[in-house]
């Protein structure tokens, strides 16, 4: 007990003061150790965790995804996914707002990145929209709901390690499993824009001549063919996930250097260090959460909370509701990444023993923490979308509310419908 409650207390401290997240759970692992064993020899295991936590051969599929997402975002990508979601949506009432939506679905389920799909999309979107006449904030609003659909729309990095997490989840069954619920929270977020823009009176966009509707589409063609091509070698078993993001490197790299030439040599340099330096963040994150993970073990915290739920309840409607309003919480003060390693351990073995699925409890976690993503005080893909927008948290919080409401019924529905999310990969035998 007290190297649960020396973790915790350490934990939280160093996360209010504003200490980096990683240095934060590492220093808390630490401490919680420290308890039981005298410094040297404990620092020696947090040490030896850390290694043994990012020794994982699915985690090389974090790296690359990351080069390939850098690369899309400064190769022309979003450009061309917003003039072909343009063609599609562009008509509708409000057709900016739609776009962006739509947009910000291609380029994330390409990218795997909610804050780059934020960046990028938002990018180019926000001084569109507000030529045409959309309120500031409503634009900002669209732009950082939508830029979540793309952790769940694969491939996404949170999904390998969440895998990871959970002990050998099938990557592959997580990809499959996360496009119906990805793609429902898009048309939810389309449902709320669609209305806001009927009530304010938006435009809607120009009438787009046929022979530049098929130019487009042709033109967004070679970048929509990545996620077909990773998706359908997982599938068809021609190469693994991790292998699929080597892939996707290469397709990429050709996309963007080769054939649509926005990238040039001389910038590759700075790709690869800006994508190293990411991936140094993530596996540092990594590292310390597997070494947490592994002192909250030692101290049986996880039994302890799995023993504390299901003496709350027997009922799995009533634990889902608990379980929701405490990812969403949490959501909210932790990144994604730390996050799905810390509560995957904890969580897991409580919904499994009433009969959730393990990929639909990964779909479930990843949704919630997206939600988080969107919220003060640590939302990153919040804080992205006020900066390209133009506009603060405050006055965007408004506008952004019913977008979030609607993501908590999609949640709700994903939560308590498992077909959802499990359709797909069983259909196709994962």
């Amino acid at each position: 007990m007290s190297e649960a409650l020396t973790l915790a207390i350490v934990f939280a401290v160093l996360l209010f003061a504003g200490v980096p997240v990683a240095v934060a759970i590492g220093t808390a692992a630490f401490a919680g150790l420290v308890v039981s064993l005298d410094p040297a020899p404990a620092a020696t295991v947090i040490a030896q965790r850390m290694a043994t936590g990012i020794d994982s051969f699915a985690l090389l599929a974090i790296p690359f995804f990351i080069l390939s997402g850098q690369m899309m975002n400064r190769g022309g990508i979003a450009r061309r996914l917003i003039e072909f979601a343009k063609v599609l949506v562009g008509r509708l009432p409000g057709g900016l707002a739609y776009v962006n939506i739509l947009a910000s679905m291609l380029f994330g389920s390409i990218s795997g990145s909610a804050v780059a799909a934020a960046a990028a999309i938002g990018g180019f979107m926000g001084p569109l929209m507000k030529r045409e006449g959309y309120d500031r904030e409503f634009s900002a609003s669209v732009n950082i709901a939508s830029a979540t659909t793309g952790l769940l729309i694969p491939p996404s990095n949170i999904m390998v390690v969440y895998s990871l997490a959970s002990g050998g989840v099938s990557i592959a069954a997580l990809f499959l499993a996360g496009y119906l619920p990805g793609i429902l929270l898009g048309l939810a977020l389309m449902l709320v824009g669609g209305v806001f823009a009927w009530r304010r009176g938006y435009p809607v966009g120009e009438k787009i001549p046929l022979a530049t509707a098929v130019r487009v589409t042709l033109d967004a063609v070679p970048s929509l063919l990545l996620v077909v091509i990773v998706m359908a070698g997982i599938i068809l078993g021609w190469f693994t996930p991790t292998e699929a993001s080597a892939i996707a490197v290469f397709y990429t790299f050709l996309l963007s250097v080769v054939i649509y030439r926005e990238i040039a040599w001389r910038d590759l340099p700075r790709l690869l260090t800006d994508a190293a330096t990411t991936t140094a963040i993530v596996l540092l994150l990594v590292g310390t959460s597997m070494g947490m993970s592994w002192v909250m073990s030692s101290a049986n915290i996880p039994q302890t909370i799995s023993a504390g739920l299901l003496a709350l309840s027997d009922n799995p409607i009533v634990l889902l509701v608990v379980i929701n309003i405490l990812l969403l919480v949490m959501g909210t003060f932790m990144d994604m990444t730390p996050a799905v390693l810390i509560f995957t351990p904890i969580l897991l073995p409580v919904v499994t023993k009433f009969g959730m699925d393990p990929t639909h409890f990964g779909i479930v976690l990843i949704f919630n923490l997206c939600i988080g993503l969107c919220t003060p005080p640590v939302g990153s893909v919040l804080f992205v979308g006020c900066g390209v927008g133009g506009t603060t948290i405050a006055r965007v919080w408004r506008p952004l509310l019913p977008f979030f409401l609607a993501m908590v019924a999609v949640l709700l529905l994903v939560t308590y419908w498992p077909a959802v999310s499990l359709a797909l990969p069983r259909a196709l035998g994962f």
